[in-house]
């Protein structure tokens, strides 16, 4: 698979929705991964992340113009000892309740589907982290509909062992921008990951969408000791 430009495919894409990237920095020292959510509606775009323990949680910026909080409010992340889950939904805490029960990351999203937001019918993408012993390890998910038909259910899980140094996957919820929504399709995106943590961040939120783009999520994780470092960026300041 070839390394695309990730600043390319987000500068040319006015509406990729939500999207997770996680990867390893090119000295190899440092799990990362990033979240951002966009918003075309009002209530979409009235957002913020704010941090929750080790986790972040969205919330109302103005909590009077807040119309229908399902779908919008939730956890994103969540940190289940040496796992780091990163959704885009409430599926983060079925994902960390079946993990603290034993089970996979597949089987713990195998009590979930899309989301019930017809006619889009937004997939579910999800990521976990995993790192013991110095060593690093990371899967992706997407629950999408069948082509648009909500009849059935489309369930994809893509598992990295040892990622390379600088290399990263990039997933997100629609193809572009469109009426309705056309979700995502194929692998989750080759990308280069940065070792600096500002210039990563910068890239990311640079080349969003201006108009559409909402919040931004970073992590940099020691893989040797689990330390890890957070940026959060909102528009709604």
């Amino acid at each position: 698979m070839k390394v695309i430009s990730l600043a390319q495919e987000l500068s040319t894409n006015t509406y990729p929705g939500r999207g997770i990237v996680i990867g390893r920095t090119p000295d190899g020292t440092k799990a990362v991964t990033a979240y951002f959510i966009m918003g075309r509606s009002q209530n979409s775009r009235n957002r913020i992340f704010v941090t929750d323990g080790d986790g972040i949680r969205t919330e109302a910026y103005d909590p009077s113009k807040l119309e229908d909080p399902s779908l919008i409010i939730y956890a994103p992340v969540r940190v289940l000892g040496n796992k780091t889950i990163v959704t885009n939904g409430d599926q983060t805490d079925t994902i960390y309740e079946g993990m603290d029960c034993q089970m996979t990351f597949e089987q713990s999203l195998r009590a979930r589907t899309f989301e019930p937001d017809a006619p889009n019918y937004t997939p579910r993408i999800s990521g976990i982290l995993h790192i013991e012993s110095n060593a690093y390890n990371y899967a992706m998910s997407i629950l999408k509909s069948n082509n648009g038909d909500p009849d059935s259910c489309h369930r994809y899980t893509f598992a990295y062992e040892n990622p390379k140094a600088g290399e990263g996957h990039f997933i997100h919820t629609y193809m572009q921008d469109g009426n309705p929504l056309p979700s995502f399709e194929g692998e989750p995106k080759l990308v280069s990951i940065l070792d600096d943590m500002d210039a990563f961040t910068d890239l990311l939120w640079t080349n969003l969408n201006e108009e559409n783009k909402v919040s931004l999520f970073v992590r940099y994780i020691d893989i040797a000791t689990g330390a890890y470092q957070t940026k959060i960026i909102n528009k709604n300041q």
